[in-house]
């Protein structure tokens, strides 16, 4: 699937979510990536996202150098150079894992929760997989071989939603344009912190761009937008993403999905210096 194909559904789809009728007749090479329109009510408490970052320091007494130092140092040598030879094995088949969007994955658990640290702060999310098990299971595989890390909120529509995914390599996003995931019955709402993958109004078009409604965005259950998830802790710090670009071009002045795909995050660098990001996502069980 061309980039451009991939992008060109957006417009139509969120023309429709927002009940507009104005582009019922547009041509289907204008209208843009699979994009999802949500709406939210906000909610009434919102926790503190926690902060998750343990550092163990710990210092030999003295004495103990003294006496043992010698063989304590040995052991943490050891250690280190068996660290190092994890990395060594560890990260080539991330990276490689990144570039194989077909290799088979396994099911994740029923309920587990994901901790997304941004440039404002972080937040968690918690996956439940009987709501969506497929796009629960393509989620956690996206997580786990690390695809979100340096990501984009790449369309931020205040009173609407946040949107991400389009990764910063325009390398990884060719991979990537044709894993996607069947559909499934909407078994939850799209209410204000439901995470659900964007999508165009093409059947079984889900693959890696997903948004959090920032309101109640119920009109989205009936046009087939399946949440998988909710945010649990630090909602304040998605609604706190940078907004001020807007709707993507050309309906509006923020980012274009096609340029972005194809020129990756030194297009939104350059032309959107303001957007905030994803540094890296972790799953906490």
């Amino acid at each position: 699937m061309m980039i451009k194909e991939r992008f060109g559904w957006t417009c139509l789809v969120f023309l429709l979510a927002l009940g507009l009728t104005a582009c019922a007749g547009a041509d289907e090479e204008e209208v843009e990536q699979p994009e999802q329109q949500t709406t939210a009510a906000r909610s009434q408490t919102e926790p503190a996202a926690a902060k998750i970052a343990d550092e163990v320091e710990s210092e030999l007494d003295e004495e103990a150098a003294d006496e043992g130092g010698d063989v304590e140092e040995g052991a943490a040598v050891e250690k280190a150079e068996a660290d190092d030879e994890k990395v060594e094995q560890v990260e080539p088949d991330k990276k490689g894992s990144l570039r194989d969007a077909g290799a088979p994955y396994g099911e994740a658990q029923a309920e587990f929760r994901v901790l997304f640290e941004t440039t404002k702060g972080n937040f968690v999310v918690e996956l439940i997989r009987e709501w969506s098990p497929k796009g629960v299971d393509h989620f956690y595989r996206l997580v786990e071989i690390g695809y979100y890390a340096d990501v984009a909120f790449f369309r931020v529509i205040g009173g609407f939603m946040v949107q991400f995914g389009i990764h910063g390599d325009p390398e990884i996003n060719t991979v990537w344009a044709d894993a996607n995931v069947d559909d499934e019955p909407v078994k939850a709402s799209n209410k204000r912190g439901f995470l659900t993958y964007a999508k165009s109004s093409r059947p079984n078009s889900r693959s890696t761009q997903l948004f959090i409604n920032l309101v109640d965005n119920l009109s989205l259950d009936s046009m087939g937008f399946s949440p998988i998830g909710r945010v649990v802790e630090g909602m304040s710090v998605v609604d706190s993403l940078h907004s001020g670009y807007g709707e993507g071009a050309p309906r509006g002045r923020g980012p274009s999905q096609q340029l972005f795909g194809e020129g990756g995050n030194s297009y939104l660098r350059k032309q959107f210096p303001k957007l905030d990001y994803i540094k890296r996502t972790v799953i906490l069980d």
